[in-house]
């Protein structure tokens, strides 16, 4: 009997030196909620982002909002959309490629304001969802790493964009110098290109989110 719980002391002992495993967690980006950030249509003037790639850069005082903080896997994304009236829509759809798309983008940052586009999410139509926040799970999940930027991808457009807000709150387009006042010409990254984020839109928010289940 005394050698049987020397044998259990041992066990025991053992088993508490063992290292800890942190449980995997659902870590929703950005951790700051939206609040008043509200899209702006059908107010005039009606914005929308058109045919490129964003990120938001910074809301207020917080910057690295949709940094990924830990490794992890993507599994799902939301946007928040508008309800542009249908003159709007049909001035977008006529004026940026057609009907209103979207999918979220995970961007691995470079030097110089440049990032590639190293996974995308499935395109997903928005015009059912106008007026409300959708959110999309994706078919296939994408390993995030720490670091990544989660963006949106645009090909055509999308009413998602809060207008009116402080000067400190800002996002970033995949557009070069000299063109961030051209929407139409197609900006929107493909996956493992590479695109330059020089253009800087102040007062403005990009209302979208994502959900990452970080690795254990």
């Amino acid at each position: 009997m005394l050698r049987l719980r020397t044998l259990l002391a041992v066990f025991v002992g053992a088993g508490l030196a063992l290292p800890a495993v942190a449980p995997a967690t659902l870590d929703p980006i950005p951790t700051l909620d939206p609040g008043d950030a509200t899209p702006s249509c059908p107010d005039k003037p009606c914005y929308a982002l058109g045919r490129t790639t964003g990120y938001q850069a910074k809301v207020g005082t917080n910057r690295g909002l949709y940094t990924v903080q830990k490794d992890g896997t993507l599994v799902s994304w939301s946007v928040k959309l508008s309800k542009p009236t249908d003159k709007q829509i049909d001035f977008f759809d006529k004026s940026l490629g057609g009907e209103s798309q979207a999918a979220i983008a995970v961007l691995r940052m470079g030097n110089k304001l440049h990032a590639r586009l190293v996974a995308q999410g499935e395109v997903q139509k928005l015009t059912p969802y106008f007026g409300q926040t959708v959110e999309f799970a994706l078919q296939k999940p994408i390993p995030v790493k720490k670091g990544y930027v989660i963006g949106l991808t645009v090909p055509t457009w999308a009413p998602a964009l809060a207008a009116g807000l402080g000067n400190d709150t800002s996002w970033r387009a995949s557009r070069k110098k000299g063109t961030c006042d051209d929407s139409q010409t197609q900006t929107a990254q493909a996956v493992n290109q590479v695109g330059q984020y020089y253009c800087l839109y102040r007062t403005a928010r990009i209302v979208y989110s994502a959900r990452i289940i970080s690795t254990p």
